[in-house]
């Protein structure tokens, strides 16, 4: 076998492997959406129907029960609102660790890290009191600063690790040529690290709308996110699986839209500073 044919085969060799790990990866997803459009008797058929007549009717039904729109709301104002407010906090955390480093900055920050480690059912009990003692269960508010301080530390770090890549030496020649803080922040720090500002963003804002734990926990049909929508559809009664599907689809359809077109940014912001 020459060179250029083992070549071939090994190109075709790594396509097929990328094209089966797409399909493993996708057919649960693309499963569902078939799923969302049958009929409940032909979402519990066997063998499964592969072939059948779509309808809308899950659809009618998931918005005329459960009210979709305002649980949509609520995952939009609790993941946005969430996201901008850890981006705020998190901004001059990281900045300050990465330009002006202290003896405790790495202890710090591996402290932060390590509170992710811990089961989020470990803090429920102490967080459900408060919030019922203040009278924030079933609200935005609760859920807003739940996903807040969950996503912190990964708003740090990821901070961090984009600031760490800029050279001190970029801000000290801005001092130097009398720039202030805001004029340091607006001209010099956001434009040099605005991939990896809107990378954190996404992520987070993603982890933000599909938190089910808190939300499933601290919400009901008030202030209830999507997961907690999805949860309304398993009953004593059994998996309305069509359209638990329904619901499913248009819980992760705004996000995935909103992440196909971001893709640029995202990938942008994570593989800051990898290459040299």
């Amino acid at each position: 076998m020459t060179s250029t044919q083992s070549n071939s085969m090994l190109f075709y060799l790594r396509t097929l492997a990328a094209w089966g790990a797409a399909l493993l990866l996708f057919f649960p997803l693309g499963w569902l959406v078939l799923t969302a459009f049958k009929t409940e008797l032909q979402a519990i058929s066997v063998p499964p129907l592969l072939l059948f007549t779509p309808t809308l009717e899950n659809f009618a039904i998931v918005q005329e029960r459960s009210d979709y729109l305002l649980y949509a709301k609520n995952s939009l104002i609790t993941s946005v609102t969430s996201t901008l407010l850890g981006l705020a906090l998190a901004f001059p955390a990281a900045y300050s660790m990465a330009f002006f480093k202290g003896k405790y900055t790495k202890d710090i920050l591996m402290w932060m890290l390590s509170t992710k480690m811990m089961p989020a059912v470990g803090a429920l009990v102490p967080i459900y009191v408060l919030a019922q003692n203040s009278g924030l269960l079933d609200s935005r508010t609760a859920l807003i600063i739940i996903f807040t301080l969950s996503n912190l530390p990964i708003m740090v770090w990821m901070l961090y690790s984009q600031f760490k890549e800029i050279p001190g030496e970029i801000l000290e020649a801005a001092r130097m040529d009398g720039a202030t803080l805001w004029q340091e922040f607006s001209k010099v720090l956001l434009p040099l690290t605005l991939g990896g500002l809107a990378s954190t963003g996404l992520l987070c804002m993603v982890l933000s709308w599909n938190e089910a734990f808190w939300s499933l926990n601290l919400s009901a049909a008030k202030a209830g996110t999507l997961a907690t929508l999805i949860a309304s559809y398993s009953s004593p009664e059994g998996l309305f699986w069509a359209k638990l599907s329904a619901a499913s689809f248009m819980a992760i359809g705004p996000i995935v839209v909103f992440g196909w077109f971001s893709q640029k940014q995202l990938v942008q912001g994570l593989t800051f500073g990898a290459v040299k």
